[in-house]
């Protein structure tokens, strides 16, 4: 009898939700809406997973006994006295076969590493970096979403409010002038320097996330300013895989640094420098660009569960997901 491989990758926005048989072969996937806990509760988690799970399954023509393992990332398990209620959250699937769940930065790693470990390194709204050893019985880690308590900055609104102080800093003459001054004067209709600076202060004006796009086309269009943003980005998202790979002990290993998140789209200079910050500290990292849906990760990691070596299924996997999901 044929074996079935369960994986789903829950996020804040939208779940996926993948099956693929023991050789690789995907045969059903399902989307549905957001499923972290945070926002939605652990019965909204259940009903998002139900929801995928069954609707996946039933493109495939299987029934839920037939997984024989299953892999999740899942978006707001964070820490381990959390594990319980999300397994509670996942026991009304009915799934029979081993189930294992990590973090969704921890799923990237899987999904985008060629070997399946190493680190990840997310950066949209906000930023998060995890890592595995080569046999995953290591785990690292930072806080993960708390920004500046915890010295975790460049998501996209770290970056906007590191732009904010280089505007800040022309008004109060501790920094020359820079492009970003027209830029948010333009965003938030301000009618001057002055009373930008005020209105932000007093919370007239709020940037919006949208703006962090217009940072980053004002460094490609050479202000200096905009540009130090954007390296003191890449240092500081660098500085995260840092802490992460000396948890790890990976210093002389050559492993992928998997980049997942909008904001590597935004200019070079932010994975340049990301880059530079990590090669000082682990010469032989590979940084590559997820490219692949995370939820990949999760059938593999639900094989790994069930005990079959999922390196050697990962590119038919990979080949057979882009032909079921493309036009």
């Amino acid at each position: 009898m044929t074996n079935y491989y369960l994986g789903i990758d829950v996020g804040g926005t939208k779940t996926h939700a993948l099956l693929a048989d023991e050789n690789g072969q995907a045969v059903g996937f399902a989307t549905g809406g957001p499923g972290n806990w945070e926002a939605v509760g652990y019965d909204g988690l259940t009903r998002v997973l139900n929801e995928v799970t069954r609707a996946a399954a039933a493109m495939a023509g299987l029934e839920i006994e037939q997984i024989a393992g299953a892999g999740m990332g899942l978006a707001g398990f964070d820490w381990p006295s959390q594990y319980e209620a999300h397994m509670q959250a996942i026991a009304p699937l009915g799934l029979t076969g081993p189930v294992r769940i990590v973090n969704d930065a921890t799923l990237g790693i899987v999904a985008g590493a060629e070997e399946g470990w190493g680190v990840s390194v997310c950066s949209g709204t906000g930023c998060n970096c995890r890592g595995w050893n080569r046999d995953h019985s290591r785990e690292g880690r930072v806080v993960g979403g708390a920004s500046h308590w915890s010295g975790e900055y460049a998501g996209g609104w770290d970056i906007i409010m590191r732009a904010m102080q280089a505007v800040t800093f022309e008004w109060n003459k501790r920094g020359p002038a820079t492009a970003l001054t027209p830029l948010f004067l333009a965003h938030t209709g301000a009618r001057d320097l002055d009373d930008l600076i005020e209105g932000v202060y007093l919370g007239r004006y709020h940037p919006e996330a949208s703006l962090v796009l217009d940072i980053f086309q004002t460094a490609a269009q050479g202000d200096p300013q905009a540009i130090e943003v954007i390296r003191w980005a890449g240092r500081e998202l660098g500085g995260m895989a840092v802490g992460v790979i000396r948890q790890l002990s990976l210093e002389n290993e050559a492993f992928d640094v998997v980049l997942i998140g909008s904001i590597f789209d935004g200019h070079p200079l932010l994975t340049d420098s990301l880059g530079e910050t990590v090669h000082a500290v682990a010469p032989a990292a590979r940084l590559v660009r997820l490219a692949v849906p995370p939820v990949i990760g999760g059938v593999l990691l639900g094989m790994e569960a069930a005990g079959l070596d999922y390196r050697s299924r990962r590119k038919r996997l990979l080949q057979s997901l882009q032909q079921m999901t493309s036009p």
